[in-house]
């Protein structure tokens, strides 16, 4: 039996410097030609390793998909996930570029997700090398929008994910390496508020304020939030008016919703559809909608995470299991009632922060289990 995690320890700086690589390589979500240029370099990566490789473009950008084993069984291939964008400008890396301290890699996008895509390109290569014989094949796809809702690339996805026999996300993980086995879903709404103009001093009796409208329906919307339940609305936007001095003909607010359970997603999306004005001459108009049903802990969710588990003691580790109120495309898959195990990434902390970083002894136990992911499952 191949000692993995010795063999991944030995390959450290080549991961390090495979990162490092990716990191540089800035990809802000919705700058097309970064992306392209990160997607082109794992394709080819992909490609010499044997796998199939299509560079699919959509509105978002240049997306990757792949495949390989496919001669061993007709067996449902096994689906790997990640994303390629990240929330950071351009120009990012340049005031916060690639550094090792105490143990860690720093770097904008390091955590989210570029660790994840590094450590299973090496995956690949082990088990190439070491002729390990997966189960089934394997399916890869990287898209080039996650940070953005995947407008463009959800369908890709489902399809995918259709066929597949199982998912496994490569996510941050949660503190400790902990993977995910739940997510909420979110929705995002738009509201606005319509009264009528007129001068705030002169004749304010003869106007009805969008702003004060808008500041009952905020109680109203607040009002649903139940944390017991995991239920939370926020409204993280809002504007209005023209001057002060002219009572408010329009007001508008984004929304911002979370919950556990697609039944308690449906229940406020229509108390939501209920909402109505409170002002005599006001009105309303929402639009928007879920964007991403929740990935919930399903006996085939926990069935995953159970062998996962195992697998990771076979190798000398522990494999702890959480849930965090952000989505992943993971939530698309397990909506389609497939089993799947998100935060695959590496050890490592701060999504979208300015300390974002990866454990740098946490890379060979992540590249390890991932590799008997990806040959067992």
């Amino acid at each position: 039996m191949v000692d993995l995690i010795s063999y991944f320890q030995s390959r450290q700086e080549r991961l390090l410097t495979l990162l490092s690589d990716y990191v540089e390589m800035e990809t802000p979500s919705g700058n097309l030609a970064k992306i392209e240029i990160l997607a082109r370099r794992v394709a080819m990566e992909l490609s010499e390793l044997g796998a199939t490789v299509e560079i699919v473009q959509t509105e978002g950008g240049a997306s990757l998909k792949a495949s390989l084993f496919q001669g061993i069984s007709r067996s449902a291939p096994l689906l790997v996930v990640g994303h390629f964008d990240t929330v950071w400008p351009l120009g990012t890396i340049e005031r916060r570029p690639v550094r090792i301290d105490g143990g860690c890699l720093y770097g904008p996008g390091v955590f989210d997700m570029k660790a994840g895509l590094a450590v299973v390109i090496e995956a690949i290569a082990a088990i190439k090398r070491f002729n390990l014989t997966p189960q089934r094949p394997l399916d890869i796809f990287f898209s080039c929008d996650e940070e953005r809702g995947s407008i463009s690339t959800r369908s890709i996805i489902e399809d995918l994910a259709a066929s597949c026999h199982a998912a496994l996300v490569l996510e941050p993980c949660l503190p400790g390496g902990k993977v995910k086995t739940a997510r909420k879903g979110i929705g995002q709404f738009y509201l606005k508020t319509f009264g009528l103009s007129t001068h705030a001093g002169v004749a304010p009796e003869k106007g009805v304020s969008a702003i004060e409208e808008m500041a009952h329906q905020v109680i109203k919307l607040h009002a649903l939030t139940d944390h017991e339940k995991g239920i939370s609305i926020n409204v993280g936007r809002f504007g209005g008016g023209t001057f002060s001095n002219v009572v408010a003909a329009e007001a508008s607010a984004e929304i911002d919703l979370r919950f556990w359970t697609q039944a308690d997603g449906e229940r406020i999306l229509e108390e939501l559809k209920k909402l109505s004005p409170v002002l005599k001459g006001a009105s309303l108009k929402i639009d928007g909608g879920i964007n991403r049903p929740p990935l919930e802990r399903s006996k085939e969710v926990e069935s995953l995470y159970h062998q996962a588990k195992q697998i990771s003691k076979e190798l000398g580790l522990e494999l702890e299991e959480g849930s965090t109120g952000g989505g992943s495309d993971g939530n698309f898959i397990a909506a389609l009632g497939k089993p799947v195990l998100d935060g695959l990434g590496p050890d490592g902390d701060g999504p979208h922060a300015e300390y974002e970083h990866i454990v740098i002894d946490g890379l060979a136990p992540r590249a390890a289990l991932i590799t008997k992911l990806i040959q067992t499952l």
